[in-house]
């Protein structure tokens, strides 16, 4: 249904006038007349579309996840495993050597114990299931200028160590030997998975050592410029660990900080403990490698009659914008607002550990999907958008993507200009479709997004839409504007 109406918006007229003559001389005659021949207009058109299967993603994220656990929704397996490395502090520096009171029996020194904590906020599932987990030393870091992807598998791909450090972990997320009045106090503990480092380790040269943290301290009174940077310490002493999980099902992990720390005594007038820290976060690199059933995810995405969105790195929704209808009989329109909303269908599922929707969409051009994430790009509203969960009207809502419509348009226009045969090429297939992505945003003091990653969380929801919807149509409502002269 279309209205033609006649809106009066004084304030945009205003500056519109005072921006072409700084007299005001004839504001009334002028602006009455100008108001006479602006011509508003509404019209609505419905929105196609799919559940979109995303076989991996961009991993580059500020959290590691690790666990295993069923969904509810499909009862598909979905398995965390990830890579962490750690790093120094600038112009890093130890006590003196000859300060160190932990020496073995001919004076080398040793480390009192080393291990690593792997923090984490939040999960999913139950505290209490049995876990079990292997940390392996890799062989070789993490590169800055690869794109690692959720399905990378550092095993395969040879980042392991082979012959190297591997320490088995039993644990539950609720670690039932700290005190329970302790486990809840959140300004003295945070959650964390311990693993111990303290047996015999022998480096890539077959040097031994009693434990691990032995060998970062002889490696550093080696040679201390290894030390001084992030760089190379990754490339030159431990290039970091991979955490995979071996056994057990009920728990997802969400790892924020992992840590490694290296104890040991000094004297400085008095015997002193000294810990030696090590960060592993997303500014040294850190990824996550996600194992699904392909199949499950196939099989939800084949039920037309709605979309799907499932993380991580499971299903997309794909939408067909009316661009070309959009844009009828309104070629030389102003297009102002074109209004995009995305209703969720509830989930029937109230189990315990029941999946939660996603709470920030993002859209982008259907080609943009790498690109975009491997680029570092930042939302812009003119061909990106993000929307956020409301959950007192169950949508999300994309508030205004003309400027992506009025792109689509001129795309289109130019191509066909240079080659009549443009719509017909493979790679101009998808010129008028987006995706809707999951997304973890990151912002500043000004709430201003400063970074755009893939949600890696686990959440799942299905949106009205889809080939055979029975739920109404997905309804794009825009407004155009056109002088009458």
């Amino acid at each position: 249904m279309k209205f033609n109406i006649l809106v009066l918006t004084i304030a945009s007229v205003l500056v519109m006038l005072t921006a072409c003559d700084d007299t005001t001389d004839t504001l009334g005659t002028s602006l009455t007349d100008d108001m006479d021949m602006l011509e508003v207009s509404t019209d609505t058109f419905e929105v196609t579309s799919c559940s979109f299967v995303a076989d991996s993603v961009l991993s580059r994220n500020t959290i590691g996840y690790l666990g295993k656990i069923r969904d509810p929704e499909t009862g598909n397996y979905i398995k965390g495993d990830f890579m962490a490395q750690f790093g120094t502090l600038e112009n890093y520096y130890l006590p003196q050597k000859d300060s160190i009171v932990s020496v073995d029996e001919n004076g080398d020194v040793v480390a009192d114990s080393c291990h690593i904590r792997l923090f984490y906020t939040t999960y999913y599932g139950d505290s209490l299931a049995t876990m079990n987990l292997t940390a392996h030393e890799m062989a070789k870091p993490m590169e800055e200028n690869v794109k690692y992807y959720s399905n990378f598998d550092p095993m395969k791909e040879g980042l392991v160590r082979q012959d190297g450090m591997k320490i088995n972990k039993t644990y539950t997320l609720a670690d039932l030997s700290i005190d329970e009045s302790e486990r809840w106090d959140a300004s003295t503990y945070t959650p964390n998975i311990k693993i111990n480092l303290n047996k015999e380790y022998v480096d890539k040269d077959g040097v031994k050592y009693n434990n691990f943290g032995t060998y970062i301290l002889r490696q550093y009174y080696k040679n201390p410029d290894n030390f001084r940077n992030s760089y190379n310490f990754i490339h030159n002493v431990c290039p970091g660990f991979y955490f995979e999980v071996n056994d057990g099902l009920g728990s997802m992990a969400y790892v924020t900080v992992s840590q490694l720390n290296v104890y040991f005594r000094y004297n400085n007038d008095s015997i002193y403990v000294g810990t030696s820290s090590f960060a592993g976060t997303e500014e040294v690199l850190q990824t996550t490698n996600i194992v699904n059933d392909d199949n499950a995810i196939k099989n939800l995405a084949e039920d037309n009659s709605c979309t799907y969105l499932k993380t991580p790195s499971g299903i997309f929704t794909e939408i067909t914008l009316p661009v070309d209808d959009v844009k009828y009989g309104h070629e030389n329109d102003t297009l102002n607002t074109a209004k995009l909303t995305l209703t969720r269908i509830n989930n029937n599922n109230h189990g315990e550990y029941s999946l939660e929707a996603p709470t920030t969409l993002l859209m982008i051009p259907k080609d943009s999907l790498y690109s975009f994430f491997e680029n570092g790009d930042i939302v812009d509203y003119q061909k990106s958008y993000v929307a956020s969960y409301n959950s007192s009207y169950n949508n999300y809502v994309f508030n205004n993507i003309s400027s992506l419509i009025t792109y689509m348009y001129n795309i289109k226009k130019e191509g066909l200009a240079a080659n009549p045969n443009w719509l017909s090429e493979e790679k101009n297939k998808d010129w008028n479709k987006v995706l809707i992505i999951p997304v973890s945003v990151v912002t500043n003091s000004s709430s201003q997004i400063v970074k755009v990653t893939h949600d890696m969380s686990l959440t799942s929801t299905k949106l009205v839409g889809g080939p055979d919807n029975q739920n109404g149509p997905i309804q794009l409502s825009v407004v155009y504007s056109k002088f009458n002269h």
